[in-house]
């Protein structure tokens, strides 16, 4: 059980800042209260974690939506989930539920506790679960700083990779990853594997056969216009490259890709073998599958082709070399993230525009990205074309 000690939950007193010790660690708590990407892309500190302290028991507190981003992870003991539903539920529906999680937390006798965003929560979880040791990001002085024994400088940083800036967390603990730590795990699950693999049986398509291209996110400022996603699969079935098109469920991503349909020429997809090139079919999956079975459907792709989005950090989890196209959002920040620390993956985005990544929901936050809706096709195939050669 931790070590009991005095501590002002209600008061503005900074607390104590004890020597760490990852022999002293029982148990561990990991939150990352984000999105998709996000959550994947803290898996590392858990595995970093795992290795210095081997005799830990390492939990997460995450967002039940984004739970498939880390269920399975073989250093993970417990996955405890916040419904973001509650607040629809009623006060005391939603009351109910923050006391069952509190007391399942509670009950677990956290030394460690590794908050990984700037969310208030994490600091009233510190203050009320009382762990020996707790680290955040550098947020704001006052209640926040004096919440946790340790901090590390930033939640974020442009020119460093969220996968690093995260492990900053353990850094400021004294623990360094090693290579092998860094890698970002995604595990399918076996039902997800099964799926995919009858899909693919059905369609009589082969691991390694196709190319899965995903153009949608729930940020339309991060998309591809339609005909150009359009031209891209049309350049590619013209070589002879079955394309599996995803989306989410989302009826503003499923529009998108319909939009792309509308857009195809008929002549550029030949129905049957031609002139050497071989029957090339474009298969359409959006809506069709979990989060898990994307992750299977794209590990078993030749090439995957998407924006600034979850299923971009998936293929690239998944090992698949990865075409990330990118607008406003930072690529140094964000970019696929590459488990081998090779040449996998590329970021395609334009050359003409200086002001670019702005951060901004779209040109003065248009909710249109100038910087995409004139990224040329030929760049992106030109991308696709290199890492098919490899």
């Amino acid at each position: 059980m931790a070590e009991s000690r005095p501590a002002a939950l209600w008061q503005n007193v900074a607390m104590p800042k004890p020597t760490f010790s990852a022999a002293g660690l029982h148990r561990a708590l990991v939150i990352k209260l984000r999105h998709h990407g996000d959550v994947l892309l803290a898996a590392p500190v858990i595995s970093t974690l795992q290795r210095h302290a081997p005799q830990c028991e390492i939990d997460a507190l995450v967002y039940a939506d984004t739970a498939p981003m880390l269920e399975g992870h073989p250093a993970l003991s417990r996955l405890h989930l916040i419904d973001r539903n509650w607040k629809r539920q009623g006060l005391g529906r939603q009351s109910a539920a923050e006391l069952r999680l509190m007391s399942a937390l509670r009950a677990r006798h956290y030394d460690l506790i590794v908050h990984l965003s700037v969310h208030t929560r994490g600091a009233w979880l510190v203050r009320l679960l009382r762990p020996r040791w707790s680290v955040a990001p550098k947020f704001r002085p006052g209640f926040w700083a004096k919440s946790f024994t340790h901090l590390y400088p930033a939640q974020s940083h442009p020119d460093r990779h969220t996968v690093d800036t995260n492990l900053d967390s353990l850094r400021a603990l004294g623990l360094q990853p090693a290579p092998e730590d860094m890698r970002v795990m995604l595990v399918p699950g076996a039902a997800a594997e099964a799926k995919v693999d009858a899909l693919l049986a059905e369609h009589d398509l082969s691991p390694g056969g196709f190319v899965h291209i995903h153009p949608a996110s729930r940020w339309a400022f991060k998309c591809w216009p339609a005909e150009r996603v359009a031209a891209l699969c049309d350049a590619l079935t013209a070589k002879g490259l079955p394309i599996v098109l995803t989306s989410a469920p989302d009826a503003n991503e499923k529009a998108l890709i319909a939009a792309v349909h509308a857009s195809r020429k008929a002549s550029a997809v030949p129905s049957a073998p031609s002139q050497g090139i071989p029957r090339c079919i474009t298969l359409d999956f959006s809506g069709r599958l979990s989060l898990k079975e994307l992750a299977a459907l794209t590990a078993r792709a030749r090439l995957f082709v998407g924006v600034d989005s979850a299923p971009m950090h998936i293929a690239a989890a998944m090992g698949t070399p990865t075409i990330g196209i990118f607008g406003p959002s930072g690529d140094r920040e964000w970019a696929p993230w590459d488990n081998d620390g090779g040449t996998r993956h590329r970021v395609v985005a334009s050359l003409t525009h200086p002001c670019r990544p702005c951060g901004r929901a779209g040109c003065e936050d248009s909710k249109v990205s100038d910087c995409l809706v004139t990224l040329p096709v030929a760049q992106v195939l030109a991308a696709c074309e290199e890492l098919l050669a490899q």
